[in-house]
This record gives C-alpha cells, structure tokens and sequence, in this order.
C-alpha cells in the first residue's frame, strides 16, 4: 500500500529564508550586476532607432518631387498687360476683351483674358481665351498632354501634334469640328493655353448682306498663337 506522502515525510518541510541564502554560490553574478548589460542593450536600440530613422527620413527626402522652378509671374489684369496682337491682326481684330478670374494659392497662380470679335449680330463670332497656370508646389510635366478635363472629354479623337523651339514641351490641335484650335506650352512649372474657337454659321449672311470673310487656314492661326504665347512668356518672366 502506497503511503501518504505527507506522512512519509515525503514533502520537505518549508526552509528558512536564512537556509535558503545560503545555497547562493560565491560566483554568482549580483542582481543589480545582471542588470547592466540591458543598458547596454537598451543604448543600443536607441541608437539604431535613430539612425533608421534618420536614414529613412533622407531617403523619403530624397523620394520627395522637388518644386517645379516657376520663371514667371502672373498679373491680376492680364489683358491690360497683354493683347494677342498676331491672332487679333489674323482674325480681322478683337472687338472687346473680358478679364477672367485671377487667383493666388499657395499651390497655384493663375490668371486668365478672352478676347471676342467677329461679324455683327454675333454671326460667325470667334473668341480667344488665354490662360496661366503656375504650379507651385507639383511638376506638370506628367500629366501635360492630357490637358484639362474638358479637354478629354470633347477633344479625345483629336491627337496633339509637337511645336519644336517653344517652352520645354509644345503642343497644338485643331478642334474636333476643325474650327479652331489649342495650344499649350509647358515651361518649368508654367503652363500657357490659348484655346481659339468660332461660333456661328458660315452659310448666314451678315446684316449688310455680305458673305463673311474666310477663316485664316490652321497653319495661319498655329502661327500667330505661336507668335502670341512667345511674347506673352517674355511679357511674365521674372527678371
């Protein structure tokens, strides 16, 4: 028969605390001694911390798109500083000219003017709008020949076509119907559009019964945009 352990004798009774030191071995390390090499090891994290993160910090800086240059400036009446005299000399002259919305952000400067002319009553009407984008902050360059939204949206079939010696990036299409044109210049952070378009019919007479004129060729007006965008690039750059 098993016997039960407590009366066995089996269990040790309870050691003094006294006892119990006394098993300590002389070279064992002293608990507050055990603890110096964490420190050690705590520095050491630290430390690396810091320099990962210093180390991730310059890379993400380096990752960083850097600010668009912009060597030029927008006015808050653009055209008063500027009168598209070759498309107004092509198209026959400008009858009136409407300042548009001029605004200052820190992301963007824009500035924008119509021009307006053509038959009276409003038959064979034209107008040309011309617009400055500043982008402060991204770099257009990757989504320039995209163009704006409207642009993708009603101009989609038409391709651009490359205009050499104008800005860093040059680009130019007709109209979808063929009456009129775009063209937008990228130079830096700077983005000028000159969009020219023709309302109207060219089978109306006019009020004095007289056939309106015929429209200057594309390559006329592609050449007096051109002539128009160059001089008002010379018009805003910064000194």
């Amino acid at each position: 028969m098993i016997s039960e352990p407590e009366l066995d004798g089996a269990w040790e009774p309870a050691r003094p605390p006294e006892a119990a030191q006394d098993d300590v071995r002389d070279d064992a390390v002293p608990a507050r001694r055990a603890g110096r090499p964490w420190r050690w090891v705590a520095t050491a994290v630290v430390v690396t911390s810091a320099l990962w993160a210093g180390g991730l910090y310059a890379f993400a800086d380096r990752l960083r798109p850097a600010e668009p240059e912009v060597r030029y400036a927008v006015t808050d009446n653009l055209c008063k500083q500027f009168e598209a005299p070759a498309l107004g000399r092509a198209m026959g002259g400008f009858a009136a000219s409407s300042p548009n919305r001029t605004g200052r952000h820190p992301a963007m400067d824009w500035a924008s003017c119509s021009y307006d002319g053509g038959g009276s009553g409003g038959s064979d009407g034209f107008s040309a709008l011309f617009l400055v984008e500043l982008h402060k902050k991204s770099d257009p360059a990757p989504e320039f020949a995209l163009g704006s939204f409207y642009e993708r949206l009603f101009e989609a079939d038409v391709p651009w076509e490359e205009v050499p010696g104008l800005g860093e990036q040059a680009l130019v299409r007709a109209s979808g119907a063929g009456d009129g044109l775009q063209l937008r210049v990228r130079d830096g952070g700077a983005v000028f559009t000159v969009e020219l378009g023709f309302f109207g019919s060219r089978d109306e007479e006019t009020d004095a019964g007289a056939t309106p004129p015929a429209r200057p060729d594309q390559d006329a007006l592609t050449a007096a945009a051109v002539e128009d965008v160059r001089a008002l690039m010379a018009v805003l750059r910064k000194d």
